[in-house]
């Protein structure tokens, strides 16, 4: 083989290597379950059929107390309170 395959091959090696580590470690920055990164609220899904398509290990989020939108991590959620459940009268 020739020195410039060679010094190609391990250069575009490295790269890609160094893609894959920079999306691995961005993926653990991501909290998991259904709380702002910002604020600590809780957030509310959105639906976006492409994107759940896409990377359904994710959920798209939108938070009403600081209007951030973006992906979190699939987690446990918040259990609503009490007075948030809706019941049918008799």
């Amino acid at each position: 083989m020739s020195d410039v395959v060679i010094f190609v091959a391990v250069f575009v090696g490295f790269f890609i290597l160094r893609a894959v580590a920079a999306t691995v470690f961005f993926l653990y920055l991501l909290p998991a379950g259904d709380h702002c990164p910002n604020c600590d609220a809780v957030t509310l899904r959105i639906e976006s059929p492409m994107m759940n398509r896409l990377l359904p290990m994710f959920r798209t989020s939108w938070c009403y107390e600081c209007n951030w939108h973006g992906l979190l991590r699939r987690g446990p959620l918040t259990p609503a309170a009490p007075s948030e459940v809706l019941t049918k009268l008799p």
